[in-house]
């Protein structure tokens, strides 16, 4: 039988689509929303940028984000098909060829920093291109396979953010923007090492050496602890260090922060996946608060 005109016009429509679908994977899209939210209270923050102006950055950050992304997934590719969180991913399931996500990764980050440097300016496109090359060259290629700190140090990359945010606006860097880039560096390891808990026997799999792999939960435990300390500390440094921000932002990095650190106290405490899950979900919440809380102490 036949298949009917319709029939042979939908195959390569759903085509396509597959298509899109998977090269929008690529560019780990739930990851990049903690990214933009940053990017765009850190605008508001710095002055009053035009509407153009912010979605201008929000592209060129999530065309530079995206494109490591897709670098991540093509040199990962060999773990990611051992894993089951990231066996369906496009390039293990057989669905994008390696090469392709490689290129595409490059192009976009080509295209952020052009994008970047023609609508706004080229600080921003400059720091933009460093927190690519942080996440393809330093996190992905360099540490995660070699050293239990990759996501330490690593995390810088996911930190360049709200550099970029107060760069397209004042086309410069003042004490405020390295502050917000030292907040989400020290918010990386307690909020990921949470996760890795969660995922400490798939890691151990690959034989990526995350924190619990190579020096057990406990120390991971231990670790969460001390840099959500650390990270309550430089919560501060807005308010008490010339950062700017007044009491709106004080009460609530100081009510987020006991939050934060009792949770990880509490894990240390457990020891459960209830507990590190709790905590992981909470890191998320409490970016994304803490941020909105600085743009209400200077607008309000």
């Amino acid at each position: 039988m036949e298949a009917s005109p319709a029939t042979t016009a939908a195959l390569p429509a759903s085509g396509v689509r597959q298509v899109a679908a998977d090269l929008l994977a690529l560019t780990k899209p739930k990851v990049q929303s903690l990214l933009l939210l940053t990017t765009v209270i850190t605008m508001l923050v710095a002055g009053t940028p035009s509407i153009g102006l912010i979605l201008a950055t929000c592209l060129g950050g999530y065309l530079s984000a995206g494109g490591a992304g897709a670098v991540n997934h093509w040199y990962d590719r060999d773990i990611d098909a051992q894993m089951a969180r990231t066996a369906t991913r496009p390039i293990p399931a057989g669905r994008i060829a390696p090469a392709t996500a490689l290129w595409f990764g490059i192009g976009l980050a080509i295209l952020a920093f052009v994008w970047l440097t023609l609508t706004t300016n080229v600080l921003a496109a400059a720091l933009s291109f460093s927190g690519f090359l942080g996440y393809t060259l330093m996190y992905t290629v360099w540490l995660k396979r070699r050293t239990w700190q990759n996501i330490v140090w690593g995390g810088a990359a996911g930190a360049v953010p709200p550099l970029v945010g107060w760069a397209a606006v004042t086309g410069e860097l003042t004490g405020l923007p390295i502050y917000l880039f030292a907040i989400v560096f020290f918010w990386t390891p307690p909020h990921f090492w949470a996760l890795s808990l969660l995922m400490k026997d798939e890691y151990a799999k690959v034989g990526v050496p995350m924190l619990p792999v190579v020096r057990g939960e406990d120390e991971t435990r231990r670790q969460i602890l001390l840099y959500s300390v650390l990270l309550y500390a430089v919560t501060q440094l807005p308010f008490c260090g010339g950062g700017g921000l007044d009491a709106i932002y004080l009460v609530a990095s100081l009510v987020l922060g006991v939050v934060f650190v009792g949770l990880a106290a509490l894990l240390k405490r457990q020891a459960d996946r209830k507990a590190a899950l709790r905590l992981y979900l909470f890191s998320l919440l409490y970016l994304a608060l803490l941020f909105v809380a600085m743009v209400a102490d200077v607008k309000l």
